[in-house]
């Protein structure tokens, strides 16, 4: 008999909860590691995911002020619920394939990720920004909160990948914003979509998976 996606979630939640044994972290983090298993049936997460103190509490509080959330591709921003979004009044902005953007790159001779996120912290320095595969894009916004021309509500730096991976994230775990970062090489934009999913379904739900 076919399962409902419903029924499918709730069973893959009570198989991750199984297999990831006792949980010693703070009860709010949990969810949102949960979620990105789910997305990734990868375990590693509970040993990579690293998250700043209040990291949760403060990216829904945000989310309630209705920021915008910033992502460097398309596919993040695609992967953001759009229902959940929208009961809060919140915007999902890609800028990497503004016109634009793509100019002032190929002028500069830099990476259309990096004039994205100068563009976004320009536009709205408070968003969440999630970056899930450019590590250029979380390299330069590290350098604009140190520039003072960002001050983010929550980064998620979950780039993948090989070259500049590993230290973007190093990168950003060392600065005083709020971030939710999947430190070594794994990530992508669907863990940085789940994560703000995690963040949007638990303002709804009390937190539950």
């Amino acid at each position: 008999m076919g399962m409902r996606p419903e029924e499918i979630e709730r069973a893959s939640m009570a198989i991750i909860e199984r297999e990831m044994g006792e949980w010693t972290g703070p009860e709010e983090n949990l969810p949102v590691l949960k979620r990105v298993i789910h997305t990734t049936a990868d375990f590693d997460f509970v040993r990579t995911l690293l998250f700043s103190p209040d990291a949760v509490r403060l990216g829904r509080e945000a989310l309630r002020r209705g920021v915008t959330v910033v992502t460097d591709t398309a596919m993040a921003a695609a992967g953001v619920s759009k229902p959940a979004a929208a009961r809060w009044g919140v915007s999902v902005v890609c800028r990497m394939g503004d016109p634009d953007v793509r100019e002032e790159a190929v002028q500069r001779g830099v990476t259309r990720a990096l004039v994205s996120m100068e563009r976004a912290a320009a536009e709205t320095p408070d968003a969440i920004f999630a970056i899930g595969n450019a590590p250029t894009a979380l390299i330069r916004l590290c350098e604009l909160v140190r520039e003072g021309r960002a001050c983010p509500s929550l980064v998620v730096g979950v780039p993948v990948g090989f070259v500049n991976v590993v230290e973007s994230k190093e990168m950003l775990a060392a600065t005083d914003v709020p971030h939710i970062a999947a430190m070594g090489r794994k990530g992508g934009s669907p863990v940085a979509s789940a994560i703000v999913n995690a963040l949007l379904y638990g303002m709804e739900d009390g937190a539950k998976s």
